[in-house]
């Protein structure tokens, strides 16, 4: 059998968009002889389309569509994820061939945790279904189906399926691509299968799909793998027979056998018969290498911010830009992610701004080809202080004067935002959204925030990255190497605030994506004074939090779709 998995890049809703690529990979895929086409899931109206699904003239329309497609599918059998409605609404595959829809498989697990939410919108499938063509039976699944360790894809295995394919919208997070394939080589092995992953590609809102499709034998051998952030079709040969002498081999099948008495009923659907298409080539399907962490950070990073910008009608972004490295990362990420050209980078000086920093602010713009402005912010800052004087005599100067800088920014970015139609990009990382050290309506302020997950410490090591990709000082040197300031007040350090960022992240980490209780991280040997601090400032900031920009999505537990806590909140560690 000539497999193919077409990982595609989808728009939510955009039904008529999205059947056009449906329609031009189907085509592609028909010209290199592949016998059966497998698409991501919910390929029709792109995932996840979330409260849309609640609409009924939005399914209608979906399945509208679905027959549209199934209309022109002849000359090769094609699964496309789509939701289907059948006196309640499934998560479902459709099997199309000979130009209509031959069998619908419906999803039998639906994940609620994390970023899902699948048991808001969807019931639970029941049957199973097997594609019989020629001599290969296919068994299909839907994502979280084959996380699961044992059905569907033992029943299936046991029901004869030589094949696992697997429909997916399986989102990104650091080395996600490693940890979803030692899973399938799991299910492969356990099973006596090939197994075959079409995963989607591309940014929706915070998450990242990060493709990586693959095909993997019976063995656990991995035959086949798609890049990582692009699309791409990937079409590779199969000879699933080949699992029948180990099977024969395995006696523990036979045990296994008798349990499938309980198992649910399995349809056998005839989609066709091998059609010669190869004419003795065969394929044997490109393994592209999987990208170091860094890297992974980068092209998720990259994709995240194009596809926001352009599937929301953006095509230039602007950004504040003040010598330090946050700033001048999020520019050099946006100037790849979109064009140089197309990046707006606005340096705000003011008393208290150091003349390093506003020469390395115009180097980094110059750098990366991004254009450049500076507006100072001196006299408005003067005016600010004026208009307070008389309501804030008898106080000393804190924190509130120091936020007006900020937020004077972010009205002069807002406005260059409302004038010339530019997404503002808010520069913040997530060690100071952790602990708030941030400014409401200030730096917080923007469309996307690139850098939300990105720990300050990933910080330079993004920085250093880019700089070794592209063989120069994008950001230059004395910016990585200067100690980080906010430059609200004179001789300003973040650590002046802050515990130092190495011991700060190790603790963020762990209370924050692994859940660790005070007395949990004192007895891992953090230091007390540190996690101290930090849970205090973290347990405060939540409220800014909820009202922080969406942010791509790079770690298992993020700001916003993960971490869901209450902002009024006595409990304490």
């Amino acid at each position: 059998m000539r497999l193919g998995l077409a990982q595609i890049n989808t728009v939510v809703g955009d039904l008529d968009g999205n059947r056009r690529k449906l329609l031009e990979r189907t085509a592609e895929a028909k010209a290199a002889g592949v016998e059966l086409l497998v698409f991501p899931e919910l390929a029709v109206t792109g995932y996840p389309p979330e409260d849309l699904l609640l609409r009924p003239g939005f399914i209608r329309a979906a399945e509208r569509s679905l027959e549209q497609l199934a209309r022109e599918t002849r000359g090769i059998v094609t699964l496309v994820g789509y939701p289907h409605y059948d006196r309640d609404l499934f998560n479902a595959c459709a099997v199309c061939a000979g130009g209509e829809v031959k069998a619908v498989y419906r999803k039998r697990f639906l994940p609620n945790y994390g970023v899902f939410d699948e048991a808001r919108y969807f019931a639970q499938g029941r049957d199973l279904i097997l594609l019989e063509h020629g001599k290969t039976l296919a068994g299909v699944t839907i994502c979280e189906d084959l996380w699961q360790p044992g059905p569907p894809a033992t029943d299936l295995a046991l029901a004869g399926a030589q094949l696992l394919v697997n429909l997916s919208a399986s989102p990104f997070h650091l080395e996600k691509d490693r940890e979803r394939e030692e899973m399938l080589v799991t299910r492969a092995r356990d099973n006596s299968c090939f197994v075959a992953l079409c995963n989607a590609v591309g940014g929706q809102d915070e998450l990242i799909f990060d493709g990586h499709s693959v095909v993997i034998d019976d063995e656990g051998e991995v035959i086949a793998r798609a890049p990582g952030f692009e699309e791409a079709l990937l079409v590779v040969d199969l000879e699933p027979e080949a699992v029948i002498g180990r099977r024969l081999r395995d006696v523990r099948r036979r045990a296994l056998e008798q349990e499938r008495a309980a198992a649910p009923p399995v349809s056998v659907i005839h989609v066709g018969a091998p059609a010669q298409a190869s004419n003795g080539r065969h394929v044997a399907g490109e393994v592209v290498p999987m990208d170091e962490p860094v890297e992974q950070m980068r092209l998720a990073l990259e994709l995240g911010l194009r596809d926001y910008a352009g599937k929301n009608g953006f095509t230039d972004v602007v950004l504040g830009l003040s010598g330090g490295i946050d700033s001048a990362l999020t520019a050099a990420l946006a100037a790849e992610a979109l064009a140089p050209e197309r990046v707006h980078c606005v340096s705000m000086p003011s008393r208290y701004s150091s003349d390093e920093t506003r020469r390395d602010a115009e180097l980094v713009a110059t750098s990366i080809g991004a254009r450049f402005l500076e507006l100072r912010i001196d006299p408005i800052h003067e005016a600010f202080e004026r208009a307070l004087a008389g309501v804030f005599a008898g106080r000393e100067q804190d924190l509130t004067e120091e936020n007006l800088q900020a937020r004077i920014r972010g009205v002069l970015l807002m406005a260059l935002s409302n004038k010339f139609g530019w997404l503002l990009l808010a520069t913040g990382n997530k060690s100071e959204l952790s602990v708030g050290y941030a400014t409401l309506y200030g730096d917080m302020a923007g469309g996307f925030a690139l850098l939300k997950d990105v720990y300050k410490t990933d910080v330079f090591l993004l920085a250093r990255h880019l700089n070794e990709r592209a063989a120069r000082e994008l950001i230059p040197v004395s910016i990585i190497e200067r100690a980080p300031s906010a430059e609200l007040r004179a001789n300003q350090r973040d650590e002046d605030s802050l515990p130092p960022y190495a011991k700060l992240d190790r603790v963020l980490e762990a209370y924050v994506e692994l859940d660790r209780s005070r007395e949990e991280l004192s007895a891992d040997g953090f230091d007390q004074n540190v996690v101290d601090r930090a849970i205090a400032m973290i347990d405060r900031a939540e409220y800014k939090r909820r009202q922080a920009p969406p942010g791509v999505k790079l770690r298992p537990k993020a700001f916003g779709r993960d971490r869901r806590t209450p902002i009024t909140n006595r409990w304490r560690d």
